[in-house]
């Protein structure tokens, strides 16, 4: 081993070492569930120590360390800087709610999945941990490829299903496209390096080395392409709704909270740290397919009738943000607009991080009501705040937090999105000055359209009566202890992102130094002036003083139940609900959740591939049936599974010949490459 192994990288790597050594372990105690769940806890500490050790290198210069492992002249070289750092945080803070969840979760699973699901758990946790180190292309790779394997194989668990059989397959080759895409990447932006054979695979040798345009256009879209596979960019986004809904809810909440954002990581790694050039048409190309990503995953999120496709669907809507985000960084960087890049990369960075705490914890709700219920639909669920109160408080602040609700951690990645959005008028071209802020209308039509998804989710989950009684438990049952801690600090971190916005800013200063070159050391320092105040422009332009939301929300809460007290003295007349004339009150008079998204489905029926089922005047037996299908299927992959079958075919007949067919073809073949050889 050699290199700068400062205590930041020392705890990185000891974490690994204890994820993988909790994975043996669970081999061994496979037949005890106890320990097994006992496990999980030990690997939430580990996340806690990952944490520690990404606040310790956030400020420090980057530590490099070279491992003796690999292949011959290729060992492992890693790095942890500031971009690590920053993930690293988000990774461990997310995981170790995660972890603790798991281990009430598992508290009715049987062996041998609680076992399987502890090792590649595990596996899963130190491939990420080593993809955020890794300082060439081929741990890098190697990472990813574990990352992608032991992922399958917690998205099959429950393998006897044939639906999730067919959902892990298409995860796991959509991630292989990916991956192929990212290789592809790293090996044009090896050609310029001129070292030998390992060393022209180091981050640190393509750094020092300068593409021409075209060869750097092409590692742009390469890495956007494979990471945006990651991501769940239209149109790689298919696996997305297929796999969520199949894992188990914590699965679900690492695929969302975290596996998601290693997409992110991967490009900000390749265009900003890698790459020395950003083109202004790379930016307009990220921002345009970022917003369309997010206002299509949030018109189908809001026509969704089973609960964790509709949160899938809204982790598309949000990784469009995200994405839209990084276009805009790249359109500034282009004109050296580095105030408003800053700006930008900020937003993006954060709504990484709020993203991972508000998903993480409705997925990890809707896991606690999965359990309690054993239902999926939302049109058979309701009224469960009556019977899991605790779970309904956490994920309130989670829906509220997700539909941008201020003073919560979802309003201000949100805003500050829309405040450079709104600064992007000083473009050289006045069409770019014209158009880039009309952006800010689709990211408000985006906001306001997962607000409505919200209102739906959590009204028909929670509130109002019960729609198939036999599917609300009978007693109060607020899932395990563990469960409900998990929930509480995933909410609590909702509201404390919310309420500390430049305490956040100023952790995230040093990667913007990493990032964007020539920064000046003032950006954001008029932010920062104050722990209560967000001023992301200026003083003089508009700002954000959560606490002041907060007072706000608080002292209207207090004034109306005052007034209520001392204007309304009346004992209160208890009568039957007004039914509107029906003979009885009844569950089947609720808002069901195909009736919530209806204007939805009308006003973007075009958008929709909508199949319905109507009956006919003189049905006996009427059946009304409405699906809706993503037009993806049907426009491209279908079309696509077709041309690959018939390929397939025509060489499946080029093999049924005889041992002088296949001389023939090897004699004809010598032959061209004779006449084609220079």
């Amino acid at each position: 081993m050699s290199g700068s192994l400062g205590l930041p990288l020392e705890i990185v790597l000891g974490t690994l070492v204890l994820w993988l050594t909790l994975a043996l372990a669970s081999v061994a105690v496979s037949r005890y569930p106890e320990l097994i769940r006992s496990l999980f806890f030990v690997g939430s500490l580990g996340s806690l120590a990952l944490c520690v050790a990404g606040f310790l290198a956030i400020t420090r210069a980057p530590q490099v360390c070279v491992l003796p492992l690999g292949l011959p002249g290729l060992p492992f070289h890693l790095r942890l800087d500031a971009l690590s750092a920053i993930f690293i945080i988000l990774f461990g803070a997310t995981t170790f709610s995660i972890s603790l969840y798991t281990t009430g979760y598992l508290k009715h699973a049987r062996y041998p999945a609680a076992a399987r699901m502890a090792l590649q758990y595990h596996i899963l946790l130190a491939s990420i941990a080593l993809l955020f180190l890794a300082d060439d292309a081929y741990v890098f790779m190697v990472a990813w490829e574990t990352m992608a394997l032991s992922s399958y194989f917690l998205v099959v668990t429950d393998h006897q299903e044939v639906a999730v059989r067919k959902a892990g397959f298409l995860y796991l080759l959509i991630e292989h496209v990916g991956a192929l895409a990212v290789l592809l990447a790293f090996a044009i932006m090896q050609t310029s390096v001129h070292h030998g054979i390992g060393a022209g695979y180091t981050f640190h040798a393509m750094r020092d080395s300068t593409l021409p345009i075209g060869l750097a256009s092409a590692v742009f879209f390469l890495a956007l392409f494979g990471f945006g596979a990651k991501i769940g960019l239209i149109p790689l986004h298919v696996w997305l709704p297929e796999a969520h809904p199949v894992a188990p809810s914590p699965i679900s909440a690492l695929l969302s909270g975290v596996l998601l954002k290693l997409g992110v990581y991967g490009i900000l790694r390749v265009v900003f740290d890698l790459l020395h050039v950003q083109v202004w048409w790379w930016g307009v190309t990220t921002l345009l397919i970022g917003l369309m990503t997010a206002l299509f995953g949030a018109i189908y999120s809001a026509v969704q009738s089973d609960m964790k496709r509709l949160l899938a669907y809204s982790s598309i809507e949000n990784m469009g943000l995200i994405l839209a985000g990084v276009g805009l960084t790249i359109l500034f960087l282009s004109y050296h607009m580095t105030v408003l890049a800053a700006l930008a990369l900020t937003a993006t960075l954060y709504h990484c991080l709020n993203h991972a705490f508000f998903k993480s914890l409705l997925f990890l709700g809707s896991g606690s009501v999965l359990h309690a219920t054993g239902e999926r639909h939302l049109g058979k669920l309701g009224g469960l705040i009556h019977r899991m109160p605790w779970v309904a408080f956490t994920m309130l602040l989670g829906t509220l937090a997700i539909a941008g609700v201020p003073p919560l951690n979802g309003f201000v990645s949100e805003w500050l999105l829309l405040q450079a959005f709104l600064g992007a008028t000083a473009f050289p071209h006045p069409y770019l000055s014209m158009a880039v802020p009309l952006g800010a209308a689709v990211v408000a039509l985006v906001v306001g359209l997962a607000a409505y998804v919200m209102v739906k989710f959590y009204g028909i989950v929670f509130l109002g009566r019960a729609r198939e009684p036999q599917k609300s438990p009978a007693t109060r049952i607020d899932g395990d202890p563990w469960e409900r801690a998990a929930l509480t600090y995933l909410a609590l971190g909702c509201l404390l992102l919310g309420l500390f916005p430049a305490v956040v800013i100023r952790i995230f200063k040093p990667t913007l130094a990493l990032l964007i070159a020539g920064l000046p050391a003032s950006a954001h320092g008029h932010s920062l002036r104050h722990w209560f105040l967000l001023a992301p422009i200026g003083v003089a332009h508009a700002s954000y003083v959560p606490w002041v939301f907060l007072g706000a929300i608080g002292l209207t809460v207090l004034m109306t139940f005052t007034a209520v007290r001392i204007l309304f003295r009346k004992p209160i007349r208890r009568s039957a609900i007004w039914n509107c004339g029906y003979p009885s009150l009844t569950a089947r008079m609720q808002d069901t959740a195909e009736g919530f998204g209806q204007p939805i489905s009308h006003i973007f029926v075009s958008f929709l591939r909508i199949r319905r089922t109507l009956p006919t005047a003189d049905d006996q037996t009427p059946v009304y049936r409405s699906e809706i299908e993503d037009r993806t299927w049907h426009g491209l992959y279908l079309p696509l599974a077709r041309a690959v079958t018939w390929m397939t075919g025509l060489v499946a007949l080029l093999r049924r010949r005889r041992i002088a067919i296949y001389l023939s073809y090897s004699f004809v073949t010598l032959l061209i490459l004779l006449v084609l050889a220079p």
